[in-house]
């Protein structure tokens, strides 16, 4: 996807998260349609979806796409690294990265960026593409907008105990 066209898409995006989760405080809900917006958005993203923390490993939590990994721990895969770091994680080739965990053998690429509330890590959101170099600043940027806007900055309404 060309630079203006993924830049075009994002707007979109945030325009249409926007209009979907005026006001809404649940978390489920907003999660939710963050993936169903940023899949159907872009094509090459074949698994969408947050891993949710949860006395003291990531657990899947919303998702959209194929069967994803149950459990990681912060000490494995791009999501764990995500969470230990607490920064956006960028793999062009995730089988060049040892610590990449194979849920499924089509991922070739993936971001992963933190979630936070009220300054605490509850989650990450893991994206997967089949295609190699999928991701690169501008999805790190626009992808750190969405969850700041919809989760970081909101008050919101769960059930977990983070």
């Amino acid at each position: 996807m060309d630079k203006v066209t993924k830049i075009n898409n994002y707007h979109k995006t945030l325009e249409d998260l926007t209009n979907a989760l005026e006001g809404e405080t649940n978390i489920i809900t907003i999660m939710s349609t963050i993936n169903s917006v940023l899949k159907h958005s872009f094509p090459h993203f074949y698994w969408v979806g947050f891993y949710v923390v949860d006395d003291g490993e990531l657990i899947v939590g919303p998702y959209q796409g194929t069967i994803g990994c149950i459990h990681i721990s912060y000490n494995r895969g791009i999501c764990g690294r995500a969470a230990r770091t607490q920064q956006t994680q960028i793999v062009e080739n995730v089988h060049n990265d040892p610590e990449h965990i194979a849920c499924d053998s089509r991922s070739n690429s993936e971001i992963v960026v933190p979630v936070f509330n009220k300054g605490k890590l509850i989650a990450v959101l893991d994206i997967d593409s089949t295609e190699f170099s999928s991701f690169d600043q501008i999805d790190a940027e626009y992808l750190n907008q969405i969850v700041d806007k919809f989760i970081n900055k909101r008050e919101i309404v769960t059930g977990w105990k983070w």
